[in-house]
């Protein structure tokens, strides 16, 4: 029996695949989880504004923002492209799709589709950006070969997507984060995602035509005074609730998980969990 299979076999109540009838992600997509979003784009916002620019991203252009969650980097994007300009913003949640719309957003067009199984159109888009999205999907590498399809020649793809996820740890260890950590990456890998999903991309661009032009390595090392801390700590938050939905952990364990960093010593250091940064274009 394979690793995979053996997942498939053992996973909890509740995971069937990487997202449920009613468009869920093995994440969720309720208040919570949009509250999370938007505190995580923020500490992120900086390093995101600054890729799109060296990418080319600016005004007048269409933009395709692939797995739009509930739209904080459209929002951002919105502002960029100017009115001249033109957002796409692809998402299967229902959820996530109505804070979309909610937004009201004139130049951001909200389409309701799975990114994996749909072609997005064909030679229409200057640029595409993508971000923790590959991880969720059944077919990341489809995906892919959609955004390259919707590319003109030049276009450009931006990506920031896990390479390393195992790579989160606290300095000096924790043995409750690390088992939070390792059983996150056991629920993307149950719900038929990848959380390593950057260590495949060089080989599906290559495939879909688009050359990989700038990479970049994106992670921290930081205290608990630094902002960049709450953003994993926001995420066990909801995870562990998550986790304990899922049956993954009890009610009581879900509980101690959340306060892990609450607890940590005030000399301890956290490695936030390895990112990869790619530019690709299309030929």
């Amino acid at each position: 029996m394979t690793a995979r299979n053996e997942w498939q076999r053992q996973r909890p109540h509740g995971i069937s695949g990487a997202m449920s009838g009613n468009g869920d992600y093995v994440l969720g997509t309720e208040a919570d989880e949009i509250e999370r979003l938007g505190m995580q784009h923020r500490l992120w916002r900086g390093r995101v504004l600054d890729v799109w620019a060296r990418a080319g991203i600016g005004a007048g252009q269409t933009v395709i923002d692939v797995g739009a969650g509930p739209g904080w980097a459209s929002a951002d994007l919105s502002g960029i492209v100017g009115p001249e300009g033109r957002v796409i913003a692809l998402e299967r949640s229902e959820s996530f799709v109505a804070a979309l719309r909610a937004r009201r957003l004139a130049n951001v067009e909200v389409r309701a589709q799975d990114v994996a199984e749909e072609p997005f159109g064909k030679g229409f888009a200057d640029a595409a950006w993508c971000r923790w999205v590959l991880s969720f999907v059944a077919a990341p590498e489809r995906t892919v070969g959609h955004i390259a399809d919707a590319l003109k020649p030049g276009g450009v793809a931006v990506f920031h997507e896990y390479a390393d996820y195992s790579s989160w740890r606290l300095m000096p260890a924790d043995a409750e984060l690390d088992r939070f950590r390792d059983l996150v990456i056991r629920s993307w890998r149950d719900a038929d995602g990848e959380p390593d999903v950057a260590l495949s991309l060089p080989q599906w661009l290559d495939a879909a035509g688009l050359e990989l032009v700038e990479t970049r390595p994106l992670v921290d090392i930081v205290g608990r005074d630094d902002p960049v801390w709450q953003w994993p700590a926001a995420f066990m938050a909801t995870g562990a609730a998550r986790l304990a939905a899922l049956g993954y952990v009890s009610a009581e364990e879900a509980s101690s998980m959340v306060t892990v960093l609450d607890r940590a010593p005030p000399h301890a250091r956290m490695i936030t969990p390895l990112v990869a940064e790619l530019i690709a274009r299309k030929s």
